[in-house]
C-alpha cells in the first residue's frame, strides 16, 4: 500500500469528525474564530501526521515485528519466545501514540497521576498478557477459558480499584490496540500459530486470532493495580479539587503573548519542544530493542537495515505531527463543544440534553465507519465466513453499536451512574456467547475490540465527553472516561452475534444438503 491510498485512509476518518464539528461549532455550539482555526489547522496536522506514521509503520516497523516473530518461533525456545515476547508488548506500548493521547488526557484531568509512571504500567500489562497469549497458543488452551478466567480476576481486581481509575482503566485496554501494537502483537501470533498449524487441535480455527483480545486485557489490570497502589499513598487525596483546575484547559492550551496573533497559531510552536521530547522517549525503546535483536537474533542485511531505519524515521515525524495536531488544536476544540453543549443541556430545556445524546449518537455512528481499521476488520470476517456475513450487516451492526455506546456515554454523565452498570452486563453477555459462537469469530471479536476504538475514539470523543462532565459540573475522572471502553465492548457482542448467525446458516445449508442427498 502506498502513502497515497495511507493518505485516503486517513482523510476518510477524520474529515467526517471534523466536519460534523465545524457544522456544531457555526451553529447550535459557536466555538469562535480561533478556536475552529486551530481546530481546522490541528485536524490538518492529524492527517498529515497519521498518514507519515503509518507509512513508518508499513515499511520499517511491521516488517521488524514479522521478522522478530519468525526469528523467535524458529529458535523453538519457549522461555526466550515469552520473554522477547514481554519485551515487544512493553516497547511498542510505550510507543503507541492512542496510548501517549490518553495519558495526556488523563494527565490534565487528574494531576496525581503521573504520565510516564502511567505508560509503564499500561506497558507492563500489555507484555505480560501478549507472553499469556502466545502460551495459551503453544499450549493449545482454549481461547473461551482463558477469556473467562481472565476477565472474571480483572473485574475482581477492578471492584477493588478506586473509582476513579476504573474508567481510566478500562480505557487503557481500548487504546492499547492502536496503529503501532497491533501489526507486532499480530505478527507475533501469526508466526507462533503457523509454528502451531500441524498440530491437531479441536480448536485450532481460532489459533491465528485471540492474542490482541487478550493483551488489550493487561493494561486494564496493570492500571486497576496501579490505582490501588496510588490510594494506598495517598489515601486523602481530593480528585475533585484537581478536575476543578483542570476546566482552565477548556478554553486552550496557555499561550504566550505570540500565540494569540494569527488566530492563536503560536501554540503549535510552542508545544513543539515537549512533543519532540515525548516522542523521542516513546520511541527510545523501540529503537533500543531493534538493536539488540539485529545484534543477537535478526542479523539483518544491510539493505533491510536501512528500510527499517527509514520506518523508524517517518514515524518519528508523523508521531510529532500528529500529537502536534491533537494537541494544539484538535483535542482542545472538542472539550470545549461538549463544554457549551452540556451547558445548554445542563442549564436549559430538556430538548439540549436529547440533542446531546443524539449528537454523541451521530458521532459513534460515524467515528466507527471512519476508522480504516473497521474496513479491513469487516473485510476479514466477510472472508471467514465465505460471504455468508456480509461487510454492509457487519458495518451497521458495528455502526449502531458504537453509536449506542457514546450515547450512552452521555446518559451516563448526565444522570452520573456507575459504569459498571453497562460493562458487567456488556461483558456478561459477550463471554456467555463464546459458548455459542465459533471459535474463529470469538478470537476475531476480541481482537476486534480496540479496532473500533481508535485515533479518533482516543482524541476527540474523549475530549468531547470531558467537556460534556465538566459542564454537568461532575468528577471528570469517574464520569467522562470509559467511553473508550464501552466503543471496544460493541464489536466483542456484534461479531459473536453475526458468528452464531454464520452458524445456523451452515448447519441449515448442511441440513438441506443431506435432506436433498435423501
Amino acid at each position: 500500500m502506498n502513502i497515497i491510498q495511507k493518505l485516503k485512509e486517513t482523510v476518510f476518518s477524520v474529515l467526517p469528525i471534523m466536519a460534523i464539528v465545524l457544522i456544531l461549532g457555526l451553529t447550535a455550539a459557536p466555538l469562535g474564530s480561533v478556536t475552529i482555526v486551530r481546530f481546522v489547522i490541528g485536524g490538518i496536522l492529524l492527517i498529515l501526521g497519521l498518514t507519515v506514521f503509518t507509512w513508518g509503520v508499513d515499511i520499517g516497523i511491521l516488517p521488524l515485528g514479522e521478522k522478530c516473530g519468525a526469528a523467535l518461533t524458529s529458535r523453538k525456545n519457549l522461555p526466550l519466545l515469552l520473554v522477547a515476547a514481554f519485551i515487544i508488548g512493553f516497547m511498542v506500548t510505550v510507543a503507541e501514540p492512542d496510548v501517549q493521547v490518553l495519558a495526556d488526557q488523563i494527565r490534565n484531568v487528574s494531576q496525581s497521576i503521573n504520565k510516564w509512571l502511567l505508560v509503564i504500567m499500561i506497558a507492563i500489562g500489555v507484555g505480560l498478557f501478549v507472553m499469556l497469549g502466545l502460551l495459551r497458543t503453544i499450549l493449545n488452551w482454549k481461547l473461551r477459558w482463558v477469556l473467562i478466567l481472565s476477565y472474571t480476576g480483572l473485574f475482581a481486581l477492578a471492584f477493588f480499584s478506586p473509582s476513579d481509575f476504573q474508567g481510566v482503566a478500562f480505557d487503557a485496554g481500548g487504546a492499547t490496540t492502536g496503529p503501532m501494537t497491533v501489526p507486532f502483537i499480530m505478527a507475533l501470533g501469526m508466526g507462533v500459530s503457523a509454528v502451531r498449524s500441524g498440530k491437531k487441535s479441536s480448536d485450532n480455527s481460532d489459533g491465528s486470532f485471540g492474542l490482541t483480545g487478550i493483551a488489550s486485557i493487561g493494561p486494564v489490570a496493570a492500571v486497576c493495580v496501579y490505582g490501588i497502589l496510588v490510594s494506598l499513598k495517598s489515601s486523602n487525596a481530593d480528585s475533585a479539587s484537581v478536575v476543578a483546575e483542570s476546566i482552565e484547559s477548556l478554553e486552550g492550551f496557555p499561550a504566550a503573548d505570540f500565540s494569540q496573533k494569527f488566530f492563536g497559531l503560536g501554540i503549535f510552536i510552542k508545544q513543539l519542544p515537549d512533543v519532540l521530547r515525548e516522542v523521542s522517549l516513546a520511541l527510545l525503546p523501540l529503537v533500543i530493542m531493534f538493536v539488540v535483536f539485529q545484534i543477537f537474533l535478526l542479523k539483518l542485511p544491510r539493505g533491510q537495515i536501512n528500510r527499517i531505519v527509514m520506518g523508524f524515521i517517518y514515524s518519528f515525524v508523523g508521531l510529532v505531527i500528529f500529537l502536534s495536531g491533537v494537541n494544539g488544536g484538535f483535542m482542545s476544540a472538542g472539550k470545549m463543544l461538549g463544554q457549551i453543549l452540556g451547558t445548554k443541556a445542563f442549564e436549559l430545556s430538556a430538548g439540549w440534553k436529547i440533542f446531546l445524546i443524539i449528537t454523541g449518537l451521530v458521532f459513534g455512528a460515524v467515528v466507527v465507519l471512519a476508522e480504516p481499521a473497521v474496513w479491513v476488520l469487516t473485510e476479514q470476517v466477510e472472508s471467514a465466513s465465505a460471504g455468508n456475513i456480509r461487510r454492509k450487516l457487519l458495518l451497521i451492526t458495528l455502526s449502531v453499536g458504537v453509536a449506542i455506546s457514546i450515547g450512552l456515554s452521555m446518559v451516563r454523565i448526565m444522570f452520573k451512574f456507575s459504569l459498571w452498570y453497562i460493562l458487567i452486563p456488556g461483558y456478561s453477555i459477550a463471554l456467555v456467547l463464546t459458548f455459542f459462537c465459533p471459535p474463529l469469530f470469538t478470537g476475531i471479536a476480541f481482537d476486534s475490540g480496540g479496532v473500533a476504538s481508535g485515533p479518533m475514539t482516543s482524541t476527540f470523543i474523549l475530549s468531547f465527553t470531558l467537556g460534556t462532565s465538566l459542564a454537568f459540573g461532575g468528577d471528570a475522572v469517574k464520569d467522562a472516561f470509559g467511553v473508550i471502553a464501552l466503543v471496544a465492548m460493541t464489536p466483542l457482542i456484534a461479531i459473536q452475534v453475526l458468528g452464531i448467525i454464520y452458524k445456523i446458516k451452515t448447519n441449515r445449508k448442511k441440513t438441506d444438503a443431506a435432506l436433498e442427498e435423501k
